[in-house]
Protein backbone atom coordinates (compact mmCIF):
# COMPACT_ATOMS: atom_id res chain seq x y z
CA UNK A 1 0.00 0.00 0.00
CA UNK A 2 1.58 2.85 -1.24
CA UNK A 3 0.54 6.71 0.02
CA UNK A 4 1.52 10.21 -1.48
CA UNK A 5 2.04 13.00 1.00
CA UNK A 6 1.57 16.38 -0.80
CA UNK A 7 2.41 19.71 1.12
CA UNK A 8 1.51 22.51 -2.03
CA UNK A 9 2.65 26.02 -0.85
CA UNK A 10 2.06 29.23 -2.95
CA UNK A 11 5.21 28.51 -5.39
CA UNK A 12 6.20 24.90 -4.21
CA UNK A 13 5.02 21.49 -4.27
CA UNK A 14 6.83 18.87 -1.56
CA UNK A 15 6.08 15.23 -1.94
CA UNK A 16 6.80 12.22 0.18
CA UNK A 17 5.98 8.83 -1.17
CA UNK A 18 5.44 6.18 1.80
CA UNK A 19 5.10 2.03 1.63
CA UNK A 20 2.89 1.29 4.26
CA UNK A 21 2.38 -2.45 4.29
CA UNK A 22 2.31 -4.90 7.64
CA UNK A 23 3.30 -1.73 9.90
CA UNK A 24 6.35 -0.76 8.36
CA UNK A 25 6.43 2.63 7.29
CA UNK A 26 9.05 3.28 4.83
CA UNK A 27 9.36 6.61 2.21
CA UNK A 28 10.55 5.15 -0.99
CA UNK A 29 10.91 9.08 -2.63
CA UNK A 30 10.50 12.44 -1.58
CA UNK A 31 11.46 16.03 -3.16
CA UNK A 32 10.26 19.44 -4.03
CA UNK A 33 9.59 21.34 -7.05
CA UNK A 34 10.89 24.52 -5.95
CA UNK A 35 10.15 28.05 -7.60
CA UNK A 36 6.80 27.13 -9.43
CA UNK A 37 5.58 29.53 -12.02
CA UNK A 38 8.72 30.85 -12.12
CA UNK A 39 11.19 31.29 -14.96
CA UNK A 40 14.10 28.58 -12.66
CA UNK A 41 12.22 26.06 -11.46
CA UNK A 42 13.98 23.35 -9.81
CA UNK A 43 12.84 19.67 -9.93
CA UNK A 44 15.02 17.61 -6.47
CA UNK A 45 14.36 13.82 -6.35
CA UNK A 46 15.51 11.54 -3.82
CA UNK A 47 15.57 8.04 -2.76
CA UNK A 48 16.55 6.70 0.50
CA UNK A 49 19.25 5.07 -0.89
CA UNK A 50 21.13 8.18 -1.66
CA UNK A 51 20.09 8.34 -4.81
CA UNK A 52 19.47 12.45 -5.46
CA UNK A 53 18.34 14.04 -8.93
CA UNK A 54 18.03 17.92 -9.74
CA UNK A 55 16.48 19.41 -13.17
CA UNK A 56 14.52 22.30 -14.19
CA UNK A 57 11.33 21.40 -15.72
CA UNK A 58 8.67 23.39 -17.46
CA UNK A 59 5.99 24.46 -14.66
CA UNK A 60 3.62 26.88 -15.29
CA UNK A 61 1.13 25.97 -12.16
CA UNK A 62 0.91 23.25 -9.46
CA UNK A 63 -0.56 20.85 -12.12
CA UNK A 64 2.69 20.94 -13.92
CA UNK A 65 4.77 20.56 -10.68
CA UNK A 66 2.66 17.24 -9.90
CA UNK A 67 2.52 15.79 -13.31
CA UNK A 68 7.09 16.46 -13.28
CA UNK A 69 6.96 14.58 -10.03
CA UNK A 70 4.56 11.86 -11.23
CA UNK A 71 7.39 10.98 -14.28
CA UNK A 72 10.17 10.92 -11.78
CA UNK A 73 8.43 8.51 -9.50
CA UNK A 74 7.69 6.29 -12.48
CA UNK A 75 11.04 6.47 -14.59
CA UNK A 76 12.09 3.50 -15.97
CA UNK A 77 15.74 3.73 -14.68
CA UNK A 78 15.20 5.84 -11.22
CA UNK A 79 11.89 5.55 -10.66
CA UNK A 80 9.74 3.60 -7.88
CA UNK A 81 6.78 3.14 -9.52
CA UNK A 82 6.03 1.18 -12.46
CA UNK A 83 2.68 2.74 -12.86
CA UNK A 84 0.76 5.43 -10.61
CA UNK A 85 -1.89 3.35 -10.26
CA UNK A 86 -0.07 1.94 -7.09
CA UNK A 87 -0.91 5.11 -5.42
CA UNK A 88 -3.58 4.10 -3.21
CA UNK A 89 -4.13 7.10 -0.92
CA UNK A 90 -2.76 10.68 -1.32
CA UNK A 91 -2.89 12.77 1.32
CA UNK A 92 -2.62 16.79 1.44
CA UNK A 93 -1.71 19.33 4.29
CA UNK A 94 -4.20 21.80 4.53
CA UNK A 95 -3.49 24.97 6.31
CA UNK A 96 -6.98 26.48 7.36
CA UNK A 97 -10.19 24.30 7.88
CA UNK A 98 -11.41 26.68 10.62
CA UNK A 99 -14.22 25.62 13.25
CA UNK A 100 -15.24 23.25 10.33
CA UNK A 101 -12.74 20.65 9.87
CA UNK A 102 -11.63 19.28 13.19
CA UNK A 103 -10.49 15.81 12.01
CA UNK A 104 -8.82 14.34 8.99
CA UNK A 105 -11.49 14.03 6.36
CA UNK A 106 -11.75 12.68 3.08
CA UNK A 107 -11.68 15.72 0.36
CA UNK A 108 -15.08 16.18 -1.36
CA UNK A 109 -16.96 19.14 -2.73
CA UNK A 110 -18.13 19.90 0.73
CA UNK A 111 -14.54 20.40 1.82
CA UNK A 112 -12.95 21.99 -1.41
CA UNK A 113 -15.52 24.54 -0.35
CA UNK A 114 -14.77 24.90 3.37
CA UNK A 115 -10.95 25.25 2.27
CA UNK A 116 -12.62 28.21 -0.10
CA UNK A 117 -13.80 29.91 2.79
CA UNK A 118 -10.85 29.79 4.57
CA UNK A 119 -8.94 32.16 2.07
CA UNK A 120 -8.94 35.09 3.91
CA UNK A 121 -7.67 33.39 6.53
CA UNK A 122 -5.15 31.65 5.22
CA UNK A 123 -4.18 33.74 2.03
CA UNK A 124 -0.69 32.25 1.44
CA UNK A 125 -1.47 28.78 1.77
CA UNK A 126 -5.25 27.51 1.06
CA UNK A 127 -5.31 28.62 -1.97
CA UNK A 128 -2.30 26.33 -2.97
CA UNK A 129 -3.25 23.80 -1.16
CA UNK A 130 -6.33 23.67 -3.00
CA UNK A 131 -4.98 23.65 -6.60
CA UNK A 132 -2.51 20.79 -5.12
CA UNK A 133 -5.23 19.03 -4.21
CA UNK A 134 -6.95 19.34 -7.81
CA UNK A 135 -4.32 18.79 -9.22
CA UNK A 136 -4.39 15.27 -8.26
CA UNK A 137 -7.85 14.83 -8.46
CA UNK A 138 -6.69 15.45 -12.63
CA UNK A 139 -3.72 13.43 -12.49
CA UNK A 140 -4.54 10.52 -9.75
CA UNK A 141 -8.42 10.06 -11.41
CA UNK A 142 -10.23 7.82 -8.92
CA UNK A 143 -7.62 7.80 -5.71
CA UNK A 144 -9.25 9.23 -2.04
CA UNK A 145 -7.17 12.67 -1.43
CA UNK A 146 -7.47 13.42 2.43
CA UNK A 147 -6.79 16.40 4.09
CA UNK A 148 -5.11 16.56 7.15
CA UNK A 149 -5.79 20.25 8.64
CA UNK A 150 -2.98 21.92 10.39
CA UNK A 151 -5.55 23.91 12.78
CA UNK A 152 -7.33 20.74 13.41
CA UNK A 153 -5.10 18.99 16.61
CA UNK A 154 -5.69 22.60 18.26
CA UNK A 155 -9.87 22.40 18.51
CA UNK A 156 -9.79 20.73 21.67
CA UNK A 157 -9.26 24.76 23.46
CA UNK A 158 -11.99 25.20 25.37
CA UNK A 159 -13.14 29.11 24.37
CA UNK A 160 -11.62 30.81 27.63
CA UNK A 161 -8.54 29.86 25.06
CA UNK A 162 -9.10 30.45 22.00
CA UNK A 163 -11.83 33.20 22.02
CA UNK A 164 -10.30 37.46 21.80
CA UNK A 165 -11.40 39.97 24.20
CA UNK A 166 -12.98 41.84 21.22
CA UNK A 167 -16.80 42.50 20.27
CA UNK A 168 -18.70 38.68 20.43
CA UNK A 169 -19.77 39.37 16.99
CA UNK A 170 -16.40 39.53 15.52
CA UNK A 171 -16.00 36.09 16.00
CA UNK A 172 -19.78 34.71 15.61
CA UNK A 173 -20.00 36.45 12.25
CA UNK A 174 -16.24 36.55 10.86
CA UNK A 175 -14.73 33.72 12.88
CA UNK A 176 -12.23 35.79 14.43
CA UNK A 177 -10.38 33.87 16.80
CA UNK A 178 -7.25 31.50 17.98
CA UNK A 179 -6.96 28.20 15.78
CA UNK A 180 -3.70 27.69 16.08
CA UNK A 181 -1.19 25.70 13.53
CA UNK A 182 1.71 23.26 13.18
CA UNK A 183 -1.33 20.65 14.24
CA UNK A 184 0.37 18.17 12.59
CA UNK A 185 4.15 18.57 14.04
CA UNK A 186 2.38 18.91 17.92
CA UNK A 187 -0.02 15.79 17.30
CA UNK A 188 3.15 13.73 15.77
CA UNK A 189 5.49 14.25 19.15
CA UNK A 190 2.97 14.28 21.67
CA UNK A 191 2.00 10.76 20.13
CA UNK A 192 5.83 10.30 19.96
CA UNK A 193 6.24 11.37 23.25
CA UNK A 194 3.24 9.31 24.94
CA UNK A 195 5.47 6.44 23.36
CA UNK A 196 8.43 7.64 24.73
CA UNK A 197 7.55 7.62 28.33
CA UNK A 198 5.09 4.87 28.18
CA UNK A 199 2.09 6.39 29.15
CA UNK A 200 -1.53 6.31 27.91
CA UNK A 201 -2.30 9.37 25.96
CA UNK A 202 -5.21 10.56 28.44
CA UNK A 203 -2.30 10.48 31.28
CA UNK A 204 0.01 12.42 29.12
CA UNK A 205 0.92 16.18 29.99
CA UNK A 206 3.20 18.24 28.60
CA UNK A 207 4.26 21.22 26.83
CA UNK A 208 5.50 20.34 23.34
CA UNK A 209 7.59 23.29 21.67
CA UNK A 210 7.62 23.44 17.30
CA UNK A 211 11.03 25.93 17.34
CA UNK A 212 12.08 26.33 13.92
CA UNK A 213 11.85 29.43 11.23
CA UNK A 214 8.02 29.34 12.57
CA UNK A 215 7.88 28.49 16.08
CA UNK A 216 4.97 27.52 18.37
CA UNK A 217 4.20 25.99 21.64
CA UNK A 218 1.21 23.79 22.62
CA UNK A 219 -0.07 23.13 26.20
CA UNK A 220 -1.00 19.53 26.28
CA UNK A 221 -3.53 18.44 29.49
CA UNK A 222 -4.33 14.59 29.35
CA UNK A 223 -3.73 14.31 25.65
CA UNK A 224 -5.31 17.02 24.33
CA UNK A 225 -4.70 20.91 23.02
CA UNK A 226 -5.75 23.62 25.72
CA UNK A 227 -3.75 26.16 24.46
CA UNK A 228 -1.15 27.21 21.56
CA UNK A 229 0.35 30.06 20.95
CA UNK A 230 -0.08 31.02 17.41
CA UNK A 231 -3.78 32.42 16.73
CA UNK A 232 -5.84 33.41 14.03
CA UNK A 233 -2.86 33.09 11.75
CA UNK A 234 0.47 32.04 12.37
CA UNK A 235 1.85 35.49 13.44
CA UNK A 236 0.78 35.63 16.81
CA UNK A 237 2.92 33.83 19.66
CA UNK A 238 6.86 33.27 19.77
CA UNK A 239 9.29 35.84 18.13
CA UNK A 240 10.22 33.49 14.87
CA UNK A 241 12.62 33.75 12.02
CA UNK A 242 10.81 36.88 10.21
CA UNK A 243 7.63 36.93 11.93
CA UNK A 244 7.24 39.08 15.10
CA UNK A 245 5.21 36.91 17.45
CA UNK A 246 3.25 39.01 20.21
CA UNK A 247 2.64 42.60 20.12
CA UNK A 248 0.28 45.49 21.22
CA UNK A 249 -2.29 46.43 17.83
CA UNK A 250 -1.90 49.56 18.80
CA UNK A 251 1.72 49.07 17.59
CA UNK A 252 -0.26 48.11 14.23
CA UNK A 253 -1.98 51.00 13.61
CA UNK A 254 0.79 53.69 14.86
CA UNK A 255 3.09 51.42 11.72
CA UNK A 256 -0.14 52.49 9.39
CA UNK A 257 -0.10 55.95 10.89
CA UNK A 258 3.09 56.59 9.93
CA UNK A 259 3.02 55.59 6.05
CA UNK A 260 2.33 51.99 6.01
CA UNK A 261 -0.15 50.62 4.29
CA UNK A 262 -2.11 47.47 5.72
CA UNK A 263 -0.41 45.57 3.49
CA UNK A 264 2.88 46.52 4.08
CA UNK A 265 2.61 46.36 8.08
CA UNK A 266 1.74 42.91 7.28
CA UNK A 267 4.72 42.00 5.21
CA UNK A 268 6.87 43.35 7.82
CA UNK A 269 5.41 41.62 10.18
CA UNK A 270 5.47 38.18 8.75
CA UNK A 271 8.58 38.72 6.26
CA UNK A 272 10.86 41.44 7.70
CA UNK A 273 10.43 41.08 12.05
CA UNK A 274 11.62 37.92 14.58
CA UNK A 275 15.22 37.16 14.45
CA UNK A 276 15.61 38.72 10.99
CA UNK A 277 14.12 42.39 12.33
CA UNK A 278 16.32 42.52 15.31
CA UNK A 279 19.32 40.45 14.59
CA UNK A 280 20.75 42.91 12.67
CA UNK A 281 22.45 40.51 10.08
CA UNK A 282 19.92 40.32 7.74
CA UNK A 283 19.73 37.29 8.46
CA UNK A 284 16.47 35.12 10.48
CA UNK A 285 18.26 31.72 10.48
CA UNK A 286 18.98 30.95 14.02
CA UNK A 287 22.51 29.12 13.66
CA UNK A 288 23.39 32.58 11.83
CA UNK A 289 22.63 34.58 14.69
CA UNK A 290 24.12 32.48 17.46
CA UNK A 291 27.44 32.61 15.33
CA UNK A 292 26.89 37.02 15.21
CA UNK A 293 26.56 36.80 19.09
CA UNK A 294 29.56 35.00 19.72
CA UNK A 295 30.99 37.21 17.64
CA UNK A 296 30.34 39.95 19.75
CA UNK A 297 27.13 41.31 17.42
CA UNK A 298 25.23 43.14 20.11
CA UNK A 299 21.94 43.64 17.79
CA UNK A 300 21.92 39.54 17.52
CA UNK A 301 22.38 38.68 21.32
CA UNK A 302 19.41 41.04 22.00
CA UNK A 303 17.62 38.89 19.54
CA UNK A 304 18.88 35.84 21.38
CA UNK A 305 17.27 37.07 24.51
CA UNK A 306 14.81 37.88 23.52
CA UNK A 307 13.70 34.91 21.71
CA UNK A 308 14.99 32.78 24.39
CA UNK A 309 12.80 34.58 27.29
CA UNK A 310 9.43 34.23 24.99
CA UNK A 311 9.62 30.82 24.50
CA UNK A 312 10.42 30.61 28.43
CA UNK A 313 7.32 32.71 29.35
CA UNK A 314 4.80 30.77 27.61
CA UNK A 315 6.49 27.65 29.38
CA UNK A 316 5.76 29.26 32.72
CA UNK A 317 2.38 29.87 32.05
CA UNK A 318 1.75 26.44 30.21
CA UNK A 319 3.36 24.57 33.21
CA UNK A 320 0.38 26.48 35.21
CA UNK A 321 -2.12 25.05 32.83
CA UNK A 322 -1.68 21.48 32.45
CA UNK A 323 -1.27 21.67 36.29
CA UNK A 324 2.39 20.81 36.53
CA UNK A 325 4.04 19.38 32.94
CA UNK A 326 5.97 15.83 32.54
CA UNK A 327 7.76 16.90 29.78
CA UNK A 328 8.99 19.95 28.02
CA UNK A 329 9.62 18.74 24.05
CA UNK A 330 11.32 20.32 21.97
CA UNK A 331 10.91 19.66 17.89
CA UNK A 332 11.26 21.24 14.53
CA UNK A 333 14.38 22.71 12.88
CA UNK A 334 15.85 24.51 16.25
CA UNK A 335 14.30 22.27 18.61
CA UNK A 336 16.22 19.55 17.13
CA UNK A 337 19.82 20.97 16.57
CA UNK A 338 20.10 23.44 18.35
CA UNK A 339 21.78 22.20 21.79
CA UNK A 340 23.07 26.02 22.56
CA UNK A 341 19.12 27.12 22.63
CA UNK A 342 17.77 24.03 24.38
CA UNK A 343 20.55 24.70 26.91
CA UNK A 344 19.51 28.66 27.36
CA UNK A 345 15.49 27.66 28.10
CA UNK A 346 16.57 25.26 30.38
CA UNK A 347 18.59 27.13 32.20
CA UNK A 348 15.77 30.10 32.57
CA UNK A 349 13.52 26.86 34.24
CA UNK A 350 15.86 26.11 37.21
CA UNK A 351 12.85 27.36 40.10
CA UNK A 352 10.80 24.90 37.93
CA UNK A 353 13.35 22.39 39.17
CA UNK A 354 14.92 21.43 35.68
CA UNK A 355 18.11 21.60 35.03
CA UNK A 356 20.10 20.33 31.41
CA UNK A 357 22.55 17.72 31.33
CA UNK A 358 24.84 18.66 28.61
CA UNK A 359 26.66 16.05 27.79
CA UNK A 360 22.69 14.64 27.00
CA UNK A 361 22.06 17.90 25.19
CA UNK A 362 25.25 17.63 23.18
CA UNK A 363 24.18 13.95 22.09
CA UNK A 364 21.00 14.84 20.87
CA UNK A 365 21.52 16.47 18.27
CA UNK A 366 18.59 15.50 15.55
CA UNK A 367 17.93 12.78 18.07
CA UNK A 368 15.49 11.18 20.06
CA UNK A 369 16.25 11.31 23.58
CA UNK A 370 16.45 12.94 27.39
CA UNK A 371 18.62 15.87 28.13
CA UNK A 372 17.81 17.19 31.41
CA UNK A 373 19.59 16.04 34.32
CA UNK A 374 18.22 12.65 36.46
CA UNK A 375 17.42 14.49 39.54
CA UNK A 376 15.10 17.00 37.80
CA UNK A 377 11.62 17.31 38.75
CA UNK A 378 10.24 16.96 34.78
CA UNK A 379 11.60 16.02 31.94
CA UNK A 380 13.23 18.10 28.82
CA UNK A 381 12.97 15.35 25.64
CA UNK A 382 14.22 16.13 21.85
CA UNK A 383 11.62 14.61 19.45
CA UNK A 384 11.90 15.06 15.93
CA UNK A 385 8.70 15.59 14.70
CA UNK A 386 7.44 13.78 10.95
CA UNK A 387 4.62 15.53 9.83
CA UNK A 388 4.28 13.91 6.50
CA UNK A 389 4.61 10.02 8.38
CA UNK A 390 1.19 11.85 10.61
CA UNK A 391 -0.47 12.80 7.66
CA UNK A 392 0.12 9.33 5.88
CA UNK A 393 -1.12 7.38 8.91
CA UNK A 394 -3.90 10.36 8.99
CA UNK A 395 -4.89 9.18 5.45
CA UNK A 396 -4.91 5.64 6.12
CA UNK A 397 -7.36 5.85 8.86
CA UNK A 398 -9.73 8.09 7.44
CA UNK A 399 -10.21 5.45 4.27
CA UNK A 400 -10.23 2.76 7.38
CA UNK A 401 -6.96 0.75 6.26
Amino acid sequence: MKVLVINAGSSSLKFTLFSMENGAENVIASGQVERVGSDTPNLIYKRPDGFKSEESPKVANHGDALRAVCAKLTDPENGVLKDLSEVTAIGHRVLHGGEKVTMPVLVNTEVKDIIRECFPLGPLHNPANLMGIEACEEIFKGVPNVGVFDTQFHQTMPPEAYLYAIPYDYYKTHGIRKYGFHGTSHHFVTNSTAEFLGKDLKDLNIITCHLGNGCSMAAIKNGKVVDTTMGLTPLEGLMMGTRSGDMDPAAVVRMIQLGNTPAEVDTILNKKSGLFGVGGINSGDMRDIIEAAKGGNAQAELALKMFVRRVVKYIGSYYVLVGGAEALVFTGGIGEYSCPIRKMIIEALGCLNIAVDEEKNAACFGKKGVISTDCSAWKAIVMPTNEELMIARSTLQVLGK
